[in-house]
Formats: C-alpha cells, sequence, structure tokens
C-alpha cells in the first residue's frame, strides 16, 4: 500500500466554464483568510504563463508547485474551468490526495448559452462538464472519498445556506460579511476581462440576464453538445449539497 499524502492547505474550486465560480471566488476573496488564485492552469495553457501571487507559472507542473509552496505559508483557494484538459493535474495523484478539491455546477444548457454568447466559435469539449466530470472521479479515486459539490443554483436561491453548508464540509468558518462585496472589475481577472464583466457588477450572489436556454434547443450543433454533456452533469449533480 502507498502511503497517504500529508494534507495541505489548498482548497480547489473546479468549474465548467459559465457555472458562477468567479463570483465564488469572489466571495473567497472577500473573506481575506486564503491567498485567492485566479485559474492558474486554464492561464498557463491559453497564454503560456500565470502569476501565482508571487511567481511565475510556466506550465501545469509549476502551477501545481506554486500552490504547494504558497499553501505552506498560508492557505490557498484556487478556482480553475474545464475548458481545456489538464493531463499534469490527472498525473499527480498526490496533489490529487493532499488538496482539498471541491465542484462548483450549472444546468448545461445555461453554461452553454452564456458561453456560446462570448465564443461563438465553441466546441464540444471546450463546455467542460465531461472534463469536469474526469476530475472529480480522479480525485474521488485519490482520495476514496465523494468530493463535495455544490449547485450554483443554489447559490442564487440560498447563499448563506449554501456557502454555510460548503464551509462545513470542507472544514472552514462561514463568514457571513463575505456575501457581498465592492463591485468592480478586479486586477486578476483584467486578461480575460471579457469573461468576468458580469460578475464585476455584481454586489453579491444574484441571477443576471444574459442568452436564453431556448438558443441552445433551436441550434442542432448546441443542442448536440447539450447532449453529449448532460449525463456528466446529471452524476455531478448527484453528488451536490443539499443546502
Amino acid at each position: 500500500m502507498g502511503r497517504t499524502p500529508e494534507r495541505i492547505p489548498v482548497l480547489a474550486l473546479w468549474s465548467a466554464p459559465r457555472c458562477r465560480s468567479t463570483a465564488f471566488a469572489r466571495m473567497m476573496a472577500e473573506r481575506d483568510d486564503h491567498v485567492v488564485v485566479h485559474e492558474p492552469l486554464s492561464l498557463v495553457v491559453d497564454f503560456g504563463e500565470a502569476k501565482i501571487h508571487d511567481r511565475v507559472a510556466h506550465n501545469e507542473r509549476d502551477v501545481l508547485t506554486a500552490l504547494r509552496e504558497i499553501a505552506a505559508e498560508k492557505p490557498v483557494f484556487f478556482k480553475d474551468t474545464t475548458d481545456f484538459h489538464y493531463p499534469a493535474l490527472l498525473a499527480d495523484e498526490e496533489f490529487l490526495a493532499a488538496a482539498s478539491h471541491t465542484f462548483i455546477i450549472r444546468h448545461p444548457a445555461e453554461a452553454i448559452a452564456s458561453h456560446h454568447k462570448l465564443n461563438p466559435d465553441l466546441g464540444r469539449d471546450e463546455i467542460g462538464f465531461e472534463r469536469l466530470y474526469e476530475i472529480f472521479t480522479a480525485v474521488q479515486a485519490a482520495t476514496g472519498n465523494t468530493p463535495v459539490v455544490i449547485d450554483s443554483d443554489d447559490l442564487l436561491d440560498r447563499p448563506a445556506e449554501t456557502v454555510r453548508a460548503y464551509c462545513e464540509a470542507v472544514g472552514i468558518p462561514f463568514v457571513p460579511e463575505a456575501l457581498s462585496w465592492q463591485p468592480g472589475m478586479r486586477s486578476e481577472w483584467q486578461s480575460t476581462s471579457k469573461w468576468h464583466q458580469s460578475t464585476s457588477r455584481t454586489a453579491g450572489f444574484a441571477r443576471s440576464s444574459g442568452a436564453t436556454v431556448g438558443s441552445v434547443a433551436a441550434d442542432p450543433t448546441l443542442s448536440a453538445y447539450l447532449d453529449y454533456h448532460m449525463p456528466y452533469y446529471e452524476k455531478l449533480r448527484a453528488a451536490a449539497l443539499r443546502p
């Protein structure tokens, strides 16, 4: 039997794109008890480098090393999205087992509509629910436990109850004051600012008007994408907390 990795104070939130993970990260920043890192793996894949607190990473392994090093000084929260595939993450069983990995979901019809509005050339795999479930099952295999999942609809409908349940599940204090914040575009969002405009206008968890799910059903390509990703969403939804 292999040794059990020592736990590290890294809390991850994995999300398919357009599933309200940025709003959750904004709440975590308001707490001010974690170093909050914005999409380091996405950035390093997309741009070839990512600034992680006071470090610069040039590949996935650099990212995972930086997160470990920062966590030796202060607890880290990072969120990332699965529009990309992360083979080095999936190969790092120690990181999968030692960090706390959590997941946020949204109905794929809504996520696809929102994603397509910003990226009309959207491809099937970029929607991300299959990759999200792949990370979920990898964490499950590495830890022997079912990871924490929250549904972002619950976050909007019952923010205090949902965040409280999340905090209890991952072992951090519930900070009700962090459920509201000052609107604005944060510096870590600048390089991908078009994706974060809606969150920059919020002062808390709230629904925004935007692309409608009818556009997905009416488009044969998007409708096929929806059919492909629904089974992965449904498996994740079955594991979601019930606040």
